[in-house]
């Protein structure tokens, strides 16, 4: 499964598990695992040259990190199989009257597309950069507190010291009339065009592990996911996909899947979860299989309630009671609950989660925690909510685009108003084999063809 060159710089770091041995060794920390006494070995082996001695070498201690014992004082309950993860649940969990499919469900669902795709697009622009440059651009520009689309004006962006703008990202303060193709976007046309299209609503890992080799190449997938498909390619399947030379399994890139699977359980916490874990262990273990599962679960119970607290809390009932997630999202509860300003909250959030580490800013925990507050001191308004999920940071078109489809979802369409949805002109396009462009009414209309 190593590659026989020698030199393997060509490769990208994603696929270099060499390369991210300080990132497994906090991954297996954060998890319990008995490992301290291998960290002068880590940092041996990551000194070492790019090349056949040093993949060999990690791919050695890989073995012995996922040997390691537990810590006997950890203090969390966190599965990553299925019954376990049922057994570890709260033992009273929200249930909801499935609604009926007719025109207001349409327009919770058709909300749920829309508030997703625009709260994607605010944050695309500036997925990566730390709130230093992005408050100094948004103050240049006039949009501090975030109140609009972020422009593109490039003697704004050079007097705040960017100096190379990525020309890939996508920049909406023009009418673009379409939103461009965006991962967290495509999981989501994935899940409705390819998974439950082709495998139908009892899809299995395996199918979803087939979907994404038949639906984009390699480069359209990012940290968990690109180390997953080369695990398919080399014969590994989940859940042992989800976990061979992987450090970023409990990233967020699960979470951001979970969405279509919620559009499609309304009223239905459990089983939008349970699609959710399906999807979710191919790529990751524990906390980014918990993250998929709650927001697909409070996407689901966002159909009957429009109270952020009972959304959010609906999501927890459907993961371990005793892991992170459950613990870091509570504390986000309590701190609103509290009477503390919003302003305190991202603060302390950021006091938690440092951003300038790779590791807490993709986090599945620390985007969560994001999620939650902007739900919560948001109000459940729109534009309010997604533009704290931006103005904050971290991965800012993955939270822009999940609050924005819970508020969708709970509120109906007429919650986006114009000055966000002009943009794309009623139409998202893709970069999945065989898909292209769809406009919000085929979405919707596919959507509602895949409910129960």
């Amino acid at each position: 499964m190593l590659q026989n060159y020698q030199d393997l710089s060509f490769v990208h770091e994603w696929q270099r598990y060499s390369d991210n041995l300080a990132t497994e060794l906090t991954q297996c920390l954060d998890e319990g695992k008995d490992v301290e006494a291998y960290r002068t070995l880590v940092e041996t082996i990551s000194a070492m040259p790019i090349g056949k001695e040093k993949a060999l070498a990690a791919d050695a201690l890989f073995y012995l990190l996922m040997d390691a014992p537990q810590r006997a004082d950890y203090p969390f309950v966190e599965p990553s199989d299925y019954q376990g993860i049922l057994d570890a649940r709260p033992a009273n969990r929200r249930t909801y009257q499935i609604p009926a499919a007719d025109n207001t469900l349409r327009d919770k669902i058709a909300g749920a597309w829309l508030g997703r795709i625009c709260g994607c697009l605010l944050g695309k622009p500036v997925e990566g950069m730390r709130t230093p440059d992005l408050w100094k651009l948004l103050a240049a520009e006039d949009n501090l507190p975030l109140k609009r689309y972020i422009g593109r004006d490039k003697e704004t962006l050079l007097s705040c010291g960017i100096q190379n703008p990525d020309p890939g990202r996508c920049w909406a303060f023009q009418k673009l009339g379409y939103m461009p193709p965006d991962d967290d976007t495509n999981y989501t046309v994935m899940a409705a065009k390819v998974i439950i299209e082709k495998y139908g609503r009892n899809f299995t890992p395996a199918d979803v592990a087939n979907a994404w080799l038949s639906s984009q190449p390699i480069t359209a997938y990012c940290t968990a996911e690109r180390v997953a498909f080369m695990n398919f390619v080399n014969a590994i399947a989940p859940p042992q996909s989800a976990v061979y030379q992987n450090p970023y399994r409990e990233w967020i890139g699960a979470q951001i899947r979970a969405d279509y699977f919620g559009y499609i359980n309304p009223g239905d916490p459990e089983t939008a979860a349970d699609m959710a874990f399906r999807d979710a262990s191919i790529s990751h273990i524990k906390n980014g299989i918990y993250g998929e599962m709650f927001i697909a679960a409070a996407i689901a119970a966002a159909a009957c309630t429009q109270d952020p607290e009972e959304i959010l809390l609906a999501g927890l009932d459907q993961i371990p009671e005793k892991s992170r997630l459950t613990r870091d999202v509570k504390a986000v509860i309590d701190f609103w609950k509290s009477g503390k300003s919003e302003k305190e909250c991202f603060t302390w959030i950021h006091e938690i989660w440092d951003e300038f580490s790779a590791h807490h800013w993709c986090h599945t925990n620390s985007n969560a925690m994001i999620v939650a507050a902007s739900l919560l001191y948001g109000g459940m308004d729109y534009g309010k909510s997604i533009c704290m999920a931006v103005e904050t940071g971290f991965d800012t078109d993955c939270n822009g685009a999940t609050v924005g489809s819970i508020i969708g979802m709970a509120m109906g369409k007429a919650c986006v108003g114009p000055e966000w949805y002009e943009a794309i002109c009623d139409t998202v396009d893709t970069s999945i084999i065989g898909c292209g462009m769809y406009s919000l009414s085929e979405l919707a209309d596919i959507t509602m063809g895949h409910l129960k």
